[in-house]
């Protein structure tokens, strides 16, 4: 069977500029706090989740900490695991992270895990959004919108495991 053929969708450069836009837009809409906490999705919102406190951090005076959330994507039912407790969330703004959104229902999970905690705001990052939604989710932050066919797949690369930065789609 012949390989089917890669499309690229964004850059190294790409991603990056992507990323400085919603670090800025993520600024602006909360201006007024001194706090965020970013939640990355892993495996790989963790990974842009990182990115995003490090340019945040670079033009701002915001305190950001980091959390990383490790579900299980295959379940019925929530299961998910954070790396820091999830009481420092406590009425502040929460903003989570993945890379693509797809159907809509790993975001789903990741709101899951705060809906016992009292938030300030909860806002969502995704690098790409498919437009192929099964649940009721929408990004408050998004580095490019595509109208995929369900049989595409999008793949995100990153560094992080050893290859360049690159988002394409088979």
């Amino acid at each position: 069977m012949p390989d089917t053929k890669r499309i690229p969708i964004l850059s190294a450069q790409q991603i990056q500029q992507k990323l400085d836009r919603i670090a800025y837009q993520i600024l602006e809409d909360n201006f007024e706090e001194t706090e965020l906490i970013i939640a990355g999705i892993q495996p790989r919102g963790n990974f842009i989740a990182s990115r995003l406190k490090a340019i945040l951090e670079s033009i701002s005076h915001l305190q950001i900490t980091q959390i990383n959330i490790e579900l299980q994507k295959e379940s019925t039912h929530l299961e998910a695991k954070t790396d820091t407790p999830l009481q420092i969330c406590a009425n502040k703004v929460v903003i989570l992270v993945d890379d693509v959104l797809n159907s809509g229902k790993t975001l789903a999970y990741g709101f899951g895990v705060f809906l016992d905690l009292p938030l300030k705001k909860l806002r969502t990052v995704v690098l790409v959004d498919r437009n192929h939604k099964s649940f009721p989710i929408t990004t408050d932050y998004a580095g490019v919108a595509l109208s995929t066919v369900l049989k595409e797949h999008i793949e995100v690369v990153l560094t992080e495991y050893g290859d360049a930065d690159e988002v394409y789609m088979r």
